[in-house]
């Protein structure tokens, strides 16, 4: 790991932790970062979202259609797959029990689309409530979470959703580790080569560990969503 950690020189990266269906929060933060972003004189934008738009809060339907299209112009986006997101496409799909959905927020998303949220123990209502969302959800919505990404890398940071599995090479992790996993993550003393940024795990304010940055700062019950700005080797915080 090096010294001092940096991003590519005339790069401004910025992260954003996860916002729950807390639109306007989200679009506080953008115009804090366009502002941040204009005084630093940095050629490059990065924009990345670390996963959790949705769910719990009230406006999941708002905040993903801001992030499917883009909002702040001028930025390169990377949006990162996170656990709700999973629970949504895995709704979609059939492939899990509704209820896992349903009782981690769903029902909020379900609300924000104008879907009433099902019994999940009634076969034909959950049927009911899963065809009224694919046909509630526009096409751009769809095309931005089946496009959403695992990981990204900026100079000496990884992005991701929730963390690494330690021991694995970043070629070798999985889906299931980056979107859901807390332990032993969270505990390791090591370096995991590239300091990691992320969010899943709820902090009182942003966590800097010698390996680690930890940004989900709670927004749907706190109010507080947190954006980690790096510049070469600067880091700095803006929040809601």
């Amino acid at each position: 790991m090096p010294a001092e950690p940096r991003v590519p020189d005339g790069t401004v990266v910025y992260a954003v932790g996860d916002i729950h269906g807390r639109d306007d929060l989200l679009a506080d933060l953008h115009r804090r970062i366009a502002a941040d972003a204009a005084a630093c004189g940095a050629g490059r934008r990065v924009l990345v979202h670390l996963g959790d738009y949705v769910d719990r809060g009230p406006s999941s339907r708002q905040v993903v259609d801001r992030l499917a299209n883009a909002d702040l112009p001028g930025f390169e986006w990377v949006s990162l797959k996170g656990n709700h997101e999973a629970f949504l496409l895995a709704f979609l799909r059939r492939s899990d029990p509704a209820e896992i959905w349903l009782v981690n927020g769903g029902d909020a998303t379900l609300a924000s689309y104008g879907v009433l949220s099902p019994d999940p123990y009634d076969e034909e209502d959950v049927a009911r409530a899963r065809a009224d969302l694919a046909r509630a959800l526009p096409a751009a919505h769809g095309r931005f979470l089946a496009g959403l990404r695992l990981m990204h890398q900026e100079g000496d940071y990884l992005f991701v959703h929730a963390g690494i599995r330690p021991w694995a090479a970043l070629d070798r992790q999985v889906e299931a580790d980056l979107v859901w996993i807390r332990e032993p993550f969270l505990t390791w003393t090591k370096p995991f080569g590239p300091i990691v940024v992320h969010g899943h795990t709820i902090v009182r304010a942003p966590e800097v560990r010698t390996n680690r940055i930890a940004i989900d700062t709670g927004a749907y019950r706190s109010g507080r969503l947190t954006c980690l700005a790096l510049q070469g080797t600067d880091r700095r915080f803006l929040n809601t």
